[in-house]
């Protein structure tokens, strides 16, 4: 490269290769977009870059000690490679990751691992075994003056520079440039178990499941499903009942698995639970609820929504009455996954008034062009919010380099 930043597609396989690429950057005001593999490269505003910096040449598990729980990837490494070798040994990534590639069009497990963090996207095991940011350990990135930073370090006693790590996870790649991240791995879940719950009400299966939250029993799934959603789920027996579909997980030893099941089917009469999954059926189920299954192969809007689970009921019942929109309650009710028609900002629009009123925020995961350009993609920061992000964008990033108009189009 010359002393002016050359534009175009940028794959560095160094840390020094990343490092000289910012520091050129930096020289000739060239702004970058970021990226690993780009399987969210439409989840967002289009980024007003002069050119393209990707991780995906950066790839490769660098360390992996089982014994300690703990691996060490380079941020282009797919996710499938990472699960792939934690599977030899029996272990997982614990927060159970969404895998957004499928229904971004893109084949499952095509994301990185730098993606991943980078977004914290967590999935229906966060309720029990925390977010992804939850096991981040450290991180090496470059930041906006093209200085290699880490943070962090390869053991659970080694915290040093934690909150640094939890910072950039989560920062969709506008604070710093990762090149490197250290996770905490866990043993495989035994046996999973599900019980299953057909034609409830949204407020009762909220309820039902807020219930099962509050048990001993370790519950690590919670979910309920339009009727309209359940029909697109791979099981036939779900998919085929014509019903709304209500879901509990539990996972542990075999043992302990159907003695907690066994449990939550007493504690939960009132709500008839009608069926309960075999390990395999249940395994199987999961697995396509974390690749958001039931919304693939479609174009319509789709909204991640978080919120109090207590009122989501009553935002989902009000929105309904404004437009036609499918909803899977996640979380027991504090995620909800979204699909609307394609109307332009209009479902934008009706979903963040009915969140200014419930509370909670909603970001737009899939749109066509013309929908993403017209609509805030992600929740706008209320003001106190709002100067704490600018000032941690000015701290790793000064002149605004990295992915400018990603999350916010003004900015």
């Amino acid at each position: 490269m010359t002393a002016h930043m050359r534009l175009g597609f940028h794959a560095p396989e160094t840390d020094e290769e990343l490092s000289q690429i910012v520091l050129e950057a930096a020289e000739s005001r060239t702004p970058l977009e970021i990226m690993g593999k780009g399987t969210k490269r439409e989840l967002g505003h289009a980024v007003r870059a002069g050119a393209v910096v990707s991780t995906e040449a950066m790839s490769g598990i660098t360390l992996y000690e089982p014994t300690e729980l703990v691996m060490v990837a380079k941020t282009g490494t797919p996710i499938s490679t990472i699960e792939a070798a934690l599977a030899e040994n029996d272990q997982e990534l614990a927060c159970e990751p969404v895998d957004l590639a499928p229904v971004m069009g893109y084949a499952a497990g095509e994301g990185t691992i730098g993606g991943l963090v980078a977004t914290n996207i967590s999935g229906s095991r966060r309720i029990l075994k925390g977010a992804v940011r939850d096991h981040v350990l450290g991180i090496k990135a470059v930041n906006g003056r093209g200085e290699v930073i880490k943070s962090g370090g390869r053991v659970m006693k080694n915290v040093t520079g934690y909150d640094l790590a939890r910072t950039l996870a989560g920062s969709w790649g506008t604070l710093a440039i990762m090149s490197e991240v250290a996770l905490k791995v866990l043993p495989v879940q035994r046996e999973s178990r599900t019980l299953v719950f057909f034609g409830l009400t949204d407020q009762a299966a909220v309820e039902a499941l807020c219930i099962a939250m509050g048990t001993p029993y370790e519950v690590s799934g919670t979910l309920h499903l339009h009727a309209s959603v359940a029909a697109h789920l791979p099981d036939e027996g779900l998919a085929g009942h014509g019903a709304a579909v209500t879901l509990i997980r539990v996972e542990n030893f075999p043992a302990s698995a159907r003695y907690r099941t066994s449990r939550l089917r007493q504690a939960l009469l009132a709500y008839g639970p009608e069926l309960e999954l075999d390990p395999d059926r249940s395994k199987a189920l999961w697995d396509a609820v974390r690749s958001l299954k039931m919304f693939q192969g479609g174009n319509n809007p789709l909204w991640r929504v978080s919120t109090v689970p207590s009122r989501a009921a009553r935002f989902i019942g009000n929105l309904a009455r404004k437009i036609d929109i499918k909803a899977a309650y996640d979380w027991s009710g504090g995620l909800i996954w979204i699909e609307t028609p394609s109307l332009t900002d209009a479902g934008a629009v009706e979903i963040r008034r009915q969140l200014a009123e419930f509370g909670g925020h909603a970001t737009l995961i899939r749109s066509d062009a013309n929908t993403r350009s017209a609509t805030d993609v992600f929740q706008p920061l209320e003001s106190p919010h709002d100067i704490l992000a600018a000032k941690l964008k000015h701290a790793f990033d000064p002149l605004g380099l990295f992915n400018p108009g990603r999350l916010y189009r003004d900015r």
